[in-house]
């Protein structure tokens, strides 16, 4: 019998997860978010729909959100540059900080009199809904047929992957003093410090110290790289946890800080990450939408409209143009920035901290998160595209495969081709590629060794007589000047174009 079930349960998980990739390939042909689909599969899987999948674990969904949102923090900060967002820093942090604070201020005010609810649920609710989701963005803005303009999309994801630790904070702290745990509001100021200080300074620091094992560490099997860098993110946030710091801000920082220096078998491991987040995000949408019963919507319907209403055009608007006063952004911009705070399933996520907690109104809050999830992917996940093309501010898609083929000379991707011999006494012998320190700009594509032509990695060794084949995205003597040093002065550099 147990035999039985565990064939059914896989064979459902399985038909979920296929079911789900196909709701991905067809979201951009709909016009709608993949994370929409993903909630209405679950929906519709669950013990309302025709799936007839009986879930109300608030406890277990919150853990499958949290280990999900772990990943999915750690692999939107490894695939972001470091040159892209430190301009607009500064903007980013005060959209995840003060941001934060304005708009569930202005949704928990406004509750209080469009919803009736008691004053504490009510800035509740506002703490719930405030941040930008990070699942959301990242994914609306990276499968979306839009590029934006600029710094715009460092900036929104910038902020989406770093104001989750305000919204947890502030949603935690609003349920241990409603619940009594939690007697002075002003002992939470240096909590919130704490946290920040710590999660920022673990998350850098482990960063650096995961790419030092990575390339110091000699495993038998690539395979168990991937498995080294998933056991460290967990660490990171444990650990953080643990020393009462913040643990999601530590491992998105843990992936910036790691994914903007040098590591051996770096493309796989962004790629297996990649994917991880992906599985993850599915996965948390399934469960989340398996969570609620859909007829529980239809009685707040009107309500949750509205306070949907009022976080899109007045409190996410307000707390833009605020934190963004003096940053140089033109009123489009701050327009576009405005409509892209994205809600997905973090809100839902905090909104189990009060049904756990068995505070009143828990119920009544839940629902109308998850209807404001609903009105958000809907409405604004599936007009980004649309209201970027209006504002003028998209930028031409670049199909980077057909673009390093096709490319004429002077514009292309790949500037140069350059060949690189290994001769007798040149500092290279001996070294890993790992250990010559490209710039990102360089990439070794291939080396011959007598007859042989190998791939490298990061972690293939240097020897004398190999002829390494670079590829440069410039002719900027700086770019190459470090590479050089390697070499002996013979170095020949082929101009050959692509």
């Amino acid at each position: 019998m147990q035999m039985l079930l565990i064939d059914h349960l896989l064979l459902g998980i399985s038909i979920l997860l296929l079911l789900s990739i196909a709701a991905s390939k067809a979201s951009g042909r709909l016009g709608v978010p993949a994370l929409l689909l993903f909630l209405l599969i679950g929906m519709l899987a669950g013990s309302e729909g025709p799936g007839g999948i009986f879930f109300a674990d608030p406890w277990l969904a919150q853990c499958l959100g949290i280990t999900a949102l772990i990943f999915i923090l750690f692999d939107g900060g490894l695939q972001t540059k470091w040159n892209d967002i430190q301009p607009i820093f500064w903007r980013g942090f005060a959209l995840s900080t003060l941001g934060v604070m304005i708009t569930a201020a202005i949704v928990g005010w406004l509750a209080i009199y469009l919803l009736n609810l008691p004053i504490l649920e009510a800035m509740l609710l506002g703490a719930i809904v405030s941040a930008t989701d990070a699942a959301a963005v990242f994914m609306v803005l990276r499968s979306s047929n839009v590029r934006l303009k600029g710094n715009l999309q460092p900036l929104l994801e910038l902020e989406s992957g770093s104001n989750d630790p305000m919204a947890i904070f502030l949603t935690i702290s609003l349920v241990s003093y409603i619940s009594g745990e939690l007697t002075s509001v002003t002992s939470i100021i240096p909590s919130f410090a704490q946290e920040m200080a710590l999660g920022a300074v673990i998350g850098y620091l482990s960063g650096k110290t995961i790419s030092r094992i990575i390339n110091r560490i000699k495993l038998g099997c690539e395979g168990l790289y991937p498995v080294l860098t998933i056991s460290l993110v967990l660490l990171t946030y444990g650990l953080t946890c643990l020393l009462e710091g913040n643990g999601f801000l530590a491992v998105y920082l843990a992936g910036i800080s790691l994914g903007n220096t040098d590591f051996i078998h770096k493309r796989m491991l962004r790629r297996i990450h990649d994917s991880a987040a992906w599985l993850m995000q599915i996965v948390m949408f399934l469960a989340l939408g398996l969570l609620v019963f859909p007829n529980r919507l239809i009685p707040i319907a009107a309500d949750g409209l509205l306070i949907s209403l009022v976080l899109m055009f007045l409190a996410r608007p307000v707390s833009v143009f605020v934190c963004t006063i003096g940053s140089g952004l033109s009123v489009k911009e701050k327009v576009l920035v405005s409509w892209v705070g994205l809600k997905g399933a973090a809100p839902i996520i905090l909104a189990t901290f009060p049904l756990i907690a068995g505070l009143f109104q828990a119920d009544r809050i839940f629902n109308f998160v998850f209807f404001i999830v609903l009105t958000s992917a809907l409405v604004q996940g599936s007009t980004i595209s649309s209201l970027a093309r209006l504002l003028g501010l998209d930028a031409p898609q670049r199909n980077e495969s057909e673009f390093k083929i096709h490319c004429p000379a002077g514009v292309g991707f790949i500037e140069k081709i350059i060949e690189l011999p290994v001769f007798d006494g040149a500092p290279a012998i001996g070294k890993r590629v790992i250990d010559l320190g490209l710039s990102q700009d360089i990439i070794i594509a291939m080396i011959k060794r007598g007859d042989d032509f190998i791939i490298p990695s990061g972690s293939t060794i240097l020897v004398q007589g190999d002829i390494l084949f670079a590829l440069s995205e410039s002719d900027d003597p700086e770019h190459l000047s470090n590479l050089r040093s390697w070499f002996a002065d013979t170095t020949k550099e082929k101009s050959d174009l692509i």
